[in-house]
């Protein structure tokens, strides 16, 4: 007697772009919390009665931690597993901003910040890196990197937008609170979406000494910008800081050619391509706090603009961004490659912030501003997409979290140095304007104008630095290359069977 034929095995249902609205969700949370609580601030510093020059903290606790812990948190997902690492990281993320809603007092709030920072470092670059090694087809590569491009390069605005809706219509707690259901669908998501893999058949190593001296290194470089901002470039601390932060990372870069398993291994940073796109995304930060940061003021003191419509004055170029980003680049990065994409994207953004020193103490936003922020808007997307994509692609399956992490670290290093930078040239600008003059409210209002023009000029220079990198540094076809080879060597390999254990 013929036992009965076996059924046909269930066709394997792919979940990647599902998986993709995950990470994506996770990577809003991080990047808007950066500046949905900027907005909040005036209500919040009224309810809990801190003064004004401990203001600052509350943004600047949440980017110290974030910052100086991405290469531990980057390395950490490699070891001990992303999916984990990523899952870990929503958790503590929406802990933390249940904390910081609750805040009773100025020093709980800024310790939630704090702590936002500390599993935002494991949380970005988890998704990032899980992103890396699940798209690996050229085509489907860029389509997805579009994607998250303009959710990362767009997210700064709707956090700003989002900011200014829950502080008029609710409580700037509820700036906070918002995590938790964001945190919430991204974990379901995860459990359901994001694909499980075996956990690495090596012992896990933490490269102590390096940890050590990149995150002091980075807190101390991080601190100092942040410092100079409120306190001046001659500041003992300033100087203090930007010097030992300097000699503390020359430290980790030796200690990572002599160490077994080193916390970045250089063979990441050194590639040619690699290293462009973390300068260009380093560049690309800079020149963007010139438009976040002074265009908000603009707006908001000069045009009197609320903070509702503050923040939907920037939801066009979000919208540019996702168009550039994912249907723009995400298309034609495949076919191009990240050297003519980077090259017109900064050529764009730097004739965006062009068009925005036309701003006047009277202009209209619908002649003046809209035009720049939507210019602008298309070259950043196109440079996040094909940056990102070009600063992970090719890398070693094992050094995807650091180099995932290397982006955002970058990320915020140029931030930092573009906050710093930019307000100080911005009040020379404003002091020189006023030095031979009567401080009268129409003369400061013409001085604080020139302060943003300053701001908005050196800020194009910044995005003309992101398009000569992006001409000389960057091959052609850098990504695709890249992307072939890897799919290649996977083809060669025998498949390997269905994981049990979540990474």
């Amino acid at each position: 007697m013929t036992s009965p034929s076996a059924p046909p095995a269930r066709p394997r249902v792919d979940h990647r772009w599902l998986g993709l609205a995950v990470l994506g969700i996770a990577q809003l949370m991080v990047v808007l919390d950066a500046t949905i609580v900027n907005i909040a601030l005036p209500t919040a510093q009224r309810d809990l009665t801190f003064d004004d020059d401990q203001r600052q903290w509350v943004v600047t606790a949440y980017s110290l931690a974030f910052g100086s812990l991405l290469l531990l948190g980057g390395r950490l997902s490699d070891l001990l597993g992303r999916r984990r690492a990523f899952m870990a990281g929503l958790v503590g993320f929406a802990l933390a901003s249940a904390l910081g809603g609750a805040a009773q007092s100025f020093e709980m709030l800024v310790a939630a910040r704090a702590l936002q920072g500390v599993f935002a470092a494991l949380l970005a670059p988890a998704a990032l890196s899980l992103l890396t090694t699940t798209f690996t087809d050229p085509r489907e590569r860029g389509k997805a990197f579009g994607i998250f491009g303009a959710i990362a390069g767009s997210g700064a605005a709707i956090g700003l937008l989002l900011g200014g809706a829950l502080t008029e219509y609710a409580s700037w707690r509820w700036c906070l609170y918002v995590n938790l259901p964001i945190a919430a669908v991204g974990l379901v998501g995860a459990v359901l979406y994001l694909r499980a893999h075996p956990r690495p058949a090596e012992r896990p190593h933490i490269d102590v000494p390096g940890v050590v001296t990149a995150t002091a290194g980075l807190v101390a470089i991080v601190y100092g910008f942040s410092n100079a901002e409120t306190n001046g470039w001659d500041d003992p601390v300033t100087v203090g800081c930007l010097i030992g932060g300097v000699l503390l990372l020359v430290a980790f870069v030796v200690i990572q050619t002599r160490v077994a398993h080193p916390l970045l291994p250089l063979r990441v940073v050194l590639d040619r391509d690699r290293g462009g796109a973390y300068l260009t995304m380093a560049l690309t930060a800079v020149g963007m706090f010139g438009l976040f940061l002074f265009l908000t003021y603009y707006l908001q003191v000069t045009l009197g603009f609320s903070s509702m419509r503050t923040g939907l004055a920037f939801l066009p170029m979000s919208a540019a961004i996702m168009t550039s980003a994912a249907v723009i680049g995400g298309r034609l990065l495949p076919r191009v490659g990240p050297k003519v994409l980077i090259t017109v994207g900064g050529l764009l953004a730097a004739a965006g912030m062009v068009l925005l020193t036309r701003i006047g103490l009277d202009t209209g936003y619908a002649g003046t501003v809209l035009p720049g922020l939507l210019v602008l808007g298309l070259g950043l997307g196109l440079i996040f997409s094909s940056a990102m994509n070009t600063a992970t692609a090719g890398v070693d399956r094992r050094d995807a979290g650091v180099a995932s992490a290397t982006v955002n670290t970058m990320q915020q290093i140029g931030g930092s140095i573009g906050t710093a930078l930019l307000s100080t040239l911005s009040a020379n600008a404003i002091a020189s304007s006023l030095a031979d003059r009567d401080p009268t409210p129409a003369a400061l209002a013409a001085a604080t104008l020139q302060g943003y023009h300053t701001a908005f000029w050196c800020s194009a220079a910044a995005f003309l630095v992101v398009a000569l990198v992006g001409a000389t540094v960057l091959n052609r076809h850098s990504v695709r290359v890249a992307m072939l080879a890897a799919r290649t060597q996977a083809g060669a390999l025998p498949a390997a069977p269905e994981p049990v254990t979540a990474h």
